[in-house]
């Protein structure tokens, strides 16, 4: 369909000299003008960059985005916003303390390192200098400019998309960001950044976010949570039990000092493994209260040795006694722990997560300098379907299997996943066990298409719960309408395509409903 606004931008000719030229006789003009002319009927027709219908390729698809999945409210069921700058309502005095973050201070004065470390990784590559990502003597200004000139090496890269699409959705811009326009955009954006709309609680108004639900270690207070319930606020804020420290025993200085904090916050005195497991209950049971319906593992792969209760006790009393553990014992202790957290969310119908997959603070240079989760992680290389199938059997066995979701990292597993689930689904819950939306570097187009043709193929994708944002940014929200724009044009396709009957659109509408929507709210009760 013509536009009038995408051919003058694209071209630098208006409408009605474009039809001129081109109704032309092109057998009166030499070969240069008349490639000149088709360049500029080819223009006529190019579609605008980020419309309404962007992603969306068929009329059926746009009709199943903007009838049945733009308009429904999002559950957001993990991510790593934190809970104090919902309760305190953050405002945020630029848009690079949004989008870039960088360094901060904590109240015991020591150094941290917190925001979009996809962005950052970008500008490495892009050749910009660390103290632009992350430094102390940069400007927020400096820091904006530096993506600003980034942005354009982008194309291709989801980082692009994301980028114009949240100035889009949040700020109304839809100029393109580069050298040219950034300071332009970072002051309009500065601007209404100063409104109070645009406050950490207001941009999830702003998304129709129902709920959402932050990730917490078994030590935290969770009192961002219990104050932000108390305050009033109309979107659900849920903690998720994150209990991965309690499993690393690498270091056993690190170990012991974790076990501490965590008899400290329990009150229970810790001497032995038992006495481990006891607090760690205790805590669970405080998370429950406070709303947590699920728990979440971030695990580079996952660990199902055999063990017996002896040889657990007594791993425990020789980490937690400062020796180091050899590679069996190790595994031997993880594998116990993930049965031992596993039959806890049993017990409470939670639905248990797996993140898993990553190789994580690769760069140790960097690491010692900033800490994790600063850009220096990536896809690994691991055997993991046996062990992943064992542990999941281990707790069927014993009737003790909740509801799971299954996230890999390494898409090469997508079709070991979505064969996985059919072995432990067991018709008490439709979906009981699902496979995660695409995850870190696959949370993309090409990626999150990969995931659902894998679970359309071998699973049930209307089944499928849908998306999530695995974000620190509470711009990122529109990373939602990024999934369902290609949920919409992959089933969409498919209709237009002859393999999905038009008879059954009523059931292809309410589908697109469902994965958007209704599966989340329903598999969760939230």
């Amino acid at each position: 369909m013509y536009n009038s606004s995408r051919s003058s931008r694209v071209c630098g000719f208006g409408p009605k000299k474009m039809r001129k030229v081109c109704a032309i006789r092109p057998g009166a003009h030499s070969p240069a003008i008349i490639l000149i002319m088709n360049i500029m009927k080819e223009c006529l027709y190019m579609k605008a960059f980020m419309d309404k219908d962007f992603l969306l390729e068929t009329p059926t698809a746009q009709h199943l985005y903007h009838d049945y999945s733009a308009k429904l409210p999002i559950i957001d069921y993990h991510c790593h916003i934190p809970p104090q700058e919902i309760y305190e309502n953050r405002r945020f005095e630029n848009i690079a303390q949004v989008w870039l973050g960088g360094h901060q201070v904590l109240a015991d004065g020591s150094d941290y390192y917190f925001g979009d470390h996809y962005k950052w990784r970008a500008m490495r590559t892009n050749g910009v200098d660390e103290r632009f990502c992350t430094g102390k003597d940069t400007t927020d200004w400096e820091k904006f400019e530096k993506w600003a000139e980034t942005v354009p090496y982008t194309f291709r890269n989801p980082l692009y998309h994301w980028t114009h699409l949240e100035l889009k959705t949040a700020f109304g811009i839809d100029k393109i960001l580069n050298p040219h326009t950034a300071r332009e955009i970072y002051d309009e954006c500065n601007e209404k950044l100063k409104q109070p709309e645009y406050s950490a609680r207001g941009m999830m108004r702003r998304y129709h976010v129902e709920v959402v639900c932050t990730t917490d270690d078994p030590i935290d207070s969770l009192e961002y949570h219990i104050k932000t319930r108390e305050s009033g606020f109309e979107i659900k804020m849920l903690p998720t039990w994150r209990p991965d420290k309690a499993m690393a025993v690498e270091v056993p200085a690190d170990f012991r000092a974790y076990v501490e904090k965590l008899a400290e916050v329990s009150d229970v005195a810790i001497s032995c493994f038992d006495d481990m497991v006891a607090a760690l209950r205790k805590r669970h049971d405080f998370f429950a209260k406070q709303g947590c319906k699920l728990s979440d593992h971030g695990i580079e792969e996952f660990y199902a040795e055999d063990y017996t209760g002896a040889e657990v006790k007594a791993i425990f009393n020789k980490v937690y006694g400062g020796t180091g553990l050899t590679k069996e014992e190790i595994l031997k202790f993880k594998s116990a722990m993930l049965v031992v957290f596993g039959e806890m969310d049993w017990e409470k119908g939670w639905t248990q997560q797996f993140h898993y997959g990553a190789i994580r603070n690769n760069n140790s240079k960097m690491f010692k300098l900033l800490g994790p989760d600063t850009g220096f992680d990536s896809i690994g290389e691991f055997t993991t379907a046996k062990a992943m199938a064992k542990f999941l059997d281990r707790l069927n066995s014993n009737g003790k299997l909740t509801k799971t979701i299954l996230y890999n990292l390494n898409p090469c597993a997508n079709e070991v996943i979505a064969t996985m689930l059919g072995n432990f689904q067991d018709g008490t819950v439709a979906g009981k066990i699902q496979f995660g939306s695409g995850w870190w570097f696959l949370d993309q187009k090409d990626g999150m298409e990969k995931q659902m043709n894998a679970l359309s193929v071998l699973g049930l994708l209307s089944r499928f719960v849908g998306m999530l944002t695995d974000s620190r940014s509470f711009l990122s929200y529109p990373r939602h309408e990024y999934f369902r724009r290609t949920l919409c044009n992959l089933v969409g396709r498919d209709v237009e395509n002859g393999e999905i009957p038009v008879s059954e659109m009523e059931r292809v509408n309410q589908m697109i409903e469902d994965i958007s929507y209704n599966n989340a709210k329903n598999f969760f009760k939230f």
